[in-house]
């Protein structure tokens, strides 16, 4: 069995004090060994802010971008392995904000997909459809592009150690989200281009659902069969929501 994992990422959002309580919630409302993988996403400058809080806590971090290479000359980026030295087990690839709002194209996603591998972090690498792009029927195809460029570059055996994220470019932030049957199908298309290359890989990777999942919705796109957590926006910036996601990926179980 595929074991959840609710991955809260913060995007923009927080300040030092807010960051303390925010973390301070979710450690002390967390199980001491829960049945699930949680995890929190940060900005750069709450990183290690953030790793000292969950000292001795089951929640894990990561970070929501990385950049090519060790070190180099480029003026306001992080590389892995500055990631790795924090604390970040995690780190978010290919989100649809970086593919639309800062022209992340699929060479570069790739190419910061292996060097995530290669800093010795998981890649939660996500993928997804515009509104547009599902109205006129290319989902499949929008889908199946952004998961062969990174199979193309880095090697199929590289989804051993990453997460697939699926969201629906339409449903984040927008106040819509895909139905759990709409989501399920859609996962369930992900899984099946997988196994076009390796079954046993397509039966044990973890695909998220990240489209707006909430404590009120949680549970029954949890339900789904190929479903197997969330990449939580909004409900991840409230202990108490964000917890509530977490114990609906429990049940779940």
């Amino acid at each position: 069995m595929r074991k959840p994992l609710i991955a809260g990422n913060w995007k923009m959002h927080g300040s030092l004090p807010q960051v303390d309580t925010l973390v301070q919630g979710i450690t002390q409302g967390a199980k001491a060994d829960p049945k699930i993988d949680i995890l929190v996403l940060p900005t750069f400058i709450h990183l290690a802010q953030v790793h000292a809080l969950l000292s001795h806590s089951p929640v894990m971090l990561g970070a929501q971008n990385l950049y090519l290479g060790q070190q180099g000359a480029f003026t306001g980026e992080v590389s892995g392995t500055m990631l790795k030295e924090v604390g970040c087990q995690f780190v978010l690839i290919g989100h649809s904000e970086r593919r639309h709002l800062f022209h992340e194209d699929l060479a570069l996603v790739a190419a910061k997909f292996k060097a995530a591998l290669e800093a010795g972090l998981k890649p939660i690498l996500c993928i997804g459809e515009t509104q547009q792009e599902r109205e006129q029927n290319q989902t499949e195809t929008v889908i199946r592009s952004q998961l062969e460029s990174v199979i193309q570059f880095a090697g199929i055996s590289a989804l051993q150690q990453a997460v697939i994220a699926y969201e629906p470019v339409w449903a984040i932030g927008t106040g819509l989200t895909a139905t759990p049957e709409q989501a399920q199908t859609v996962h369930a298309t992900i899984r099946g281009l997988i196994a076009q290359n390796n079954v046993d890989l397509a039966d044990t990777i973890r695909i998220l659902y990240g489209g707006s999942m909430k404590a009120e919705n949680a549970a029954s796109l949890l339900a789904m069969p190929d479903i197997d957590g969330g990449l939580i926006g909004g409900a991840s910036l409230n202990a108490a929501s964000f917890l509530a996601i977490c114990s609906a990926a429990e049940a779940s179980l």
